[in-house]
């Protein structure tokens, strides 16, 4: 699974990010990503805000545990979370 990776503190998502969809929701697999549509915007860093509140809210940790590692501005992001197994992630966001 190349879009889920265990370091020992936590998990890193390789994701792939559709703003400014009808809902957020987790769609699936793009390639070797989890794609995940927002119902945000890509203005004033709002689509990032929401990815981090969805993710926080599905895998039931904080949101000061999640930290966006790359792509600021790009619809390809790195996210860290601490503190989470990687089964609860799978389990959680429902892709393989």
């Amino acid at each position: 699974m190349t879009w889920l990776v265990a370091d020992g503190k936590g998990v890193t998502l390789r994701l792939h990010i559709q703003p400014g969809a009808k809902k957020t929701e987790v769609v699936g697999l793009h390639g070797e990503a989890l794609k995940i549509r927002l119902a945000a915007p890509p203005v004033d860093g709002k689509a990032n805000a929401c990815l981090i509140a969805f993710l926080a809210d599905q895998l039931g940790v904080a949101k000061t545990a999640i930290s966006l590692v790359s792509g600021d501005t790009s619809r390809a992001k790195r996210v860290c979370i601490a503190g989470i197994e990687p089964s609860r992630v799978r389990d959680r966001l429902g892709s393989s």
